[in-house]
């Protein structure tokens, strides 16, 4: 059997494909209308893109094509990732060596390899990736280099398919059932001590968020008052627009994230709402949508992380979702939508502090932790001075 040829320009290729994908965690992006190009994703990564061009330029016309044509797909990628700067790191493997390679955007670095052992050299590739270049890559070639490539890319790709699977797979819910509970409990049994006392027990007086209360000392009121829900008996709703929104959001935040981090964030959520109503409100209120708009919060988090998966939701569905519930608060009386911003800014942090399995970067779990905590001492220190 006659041994298969690979070319210098395929090796070269193969070979960072290897690299990236197995030892960087990039992953291949689809891109429509390009030819023997390959783009690589890792969001989490300095530079986000990588693009690796084996078409030859052979004059400074097409390379100026190819310059135009790359940031016309990096704005598309801006687009789709809800990005502001996109960083790519553009590598040309075939150029004419009468073209100059020049800079033409701060956000995009152009290298160009030409052979095997460009890629680790320290003036290059080897000084973006220092791990590069004590790395084998894959020495083997021909047929067993791409027998070998393929092999640990499969490898790669399914371990990371299972992990997306594991995320995004149906899991029972529990505790947005049992937090339902006891928000319909509390407010059955506010009608109920109210009839039984004849209004000389009133559940919304004894356990709301009040500022005047919580500063005397009532401090259970942060957390309390957004269990109780305003209204009458018989037209609830305040709680069935609540219950609602709670049964949809926290059933995807507790089967995404679990349900330890979704209690974590509920509370958080909570807690931070109350406190920012305290301040700024001063009043008398009750309900759960500080800790609900909380939840919005940590979604359009975990929806930003997985971004590529998820497509356009992010963008089409979940950030609308919150722009419309703050401006319903704006528009209509009687919401406090202090305690909502509070909520939406405390879930966000909260879901940064616990962080996204597999996503979040340990410094960015550090930050959300110090920021919330940071933001509850300064509003507690404006709320008890």
């Amino acid at each position: 059997m006659d041994q298969l040829v690979v070319s210098k320009k395929d090796e070269i290729v193969m070979k960072l494909m290897h690299y990236f994908v197995t030892e960087e965690n990039y992953t291949p992006v689809i891109v429509g209308g390009v030819k023997d190009e390959v783009w690589l994703e890792n969001t989490d990564a300095y530079y986000k893109i990588i693009r690796i061009n084996a078409n030859y330029l052979h004059n400074i016309e097409q390379y100026n094509f190819d310059v135009y044509k790359t940031k016309k797909i990096i704005k598309q990628i801006k687009r789709k990732t809800l990005s502001f700067k996109v960083r790519t790191l553009n590598i040309l493997i075939d150029v004419n060596e009468d073209i100059e390679i020049k800079e033409q955007d701060n956000n995009i670095k152009t290298l160009l390899i030409k052979n095997v052992k460009d890629i680790k050299s320290s003036k290059g590739l080897g000084a973006i990736f220092p791990e590069i270049k004590s790395n084998p890559l894959n020495e083997d070639k021909g047929l067993d280099l791409l027998i070998n490539v393929t092999r640990d890319l499969n490898i790669k790709t399914a371990k990371r398919n299972v992990d997306i699977e594991t995320t995004f797979k149906p899991k029972k819910i529990v505790v947005t059932y049992i937090l339902m509970g006891i928000n319909i409990a509390m407010f059955i049994l506010t009608y109920l001590l109210l009839i039984v006392s004849k209004g000389s027990i009133n559940l919304d007086n004894l356990f709301s968020v009040n500022a005047a209360y919580v500063q005397s000392g009532e401090i259970y009121r942060l957390i309390t008052g957004t269990f109780l829900h305003a209204g009458p008996l018989y037209l609830p709703i305040h709680l069935l627009f609540n219950m609602y929104a709670l049964y949809i959001i926290g059933s995807q935040i507790e089967n995404f994230l679990g349900k330890a981090k979704m209690l974590i964030i509920y509370f958080a959520s909570a807690l931070m709402g109350s406190l920012l109503s305290c301040v700024i409100m001063h009043g008398n209120s009750v309900g759960a949508s500080g800790a609900i708009f909380g939840l919005m919060g940590s979604l359009a988090y975990f929806g930003y992380y997985y971004r590529v998966y998820l497509g356009n939701v992010l963008k089409n569905q979940i950030i609308p979702l919150i722009l419309i519930n703050l401006l319903m608060g704006f528009v209509f009386s009687g919401i406090d939508n202090v305690a909502h911003i509070g909520g939406l800014v405390g879930g966000i942090l909260a879901t940064m502090a616990v962080g996204i399995k597999n996503k979040t970067p340990k410094s960015e779990k550090i930050n959300g932790i110090i920021v919330y905590i940071l933001l509850i001492v300064f509003l507690s220190f404006l709320l008890f001075r």
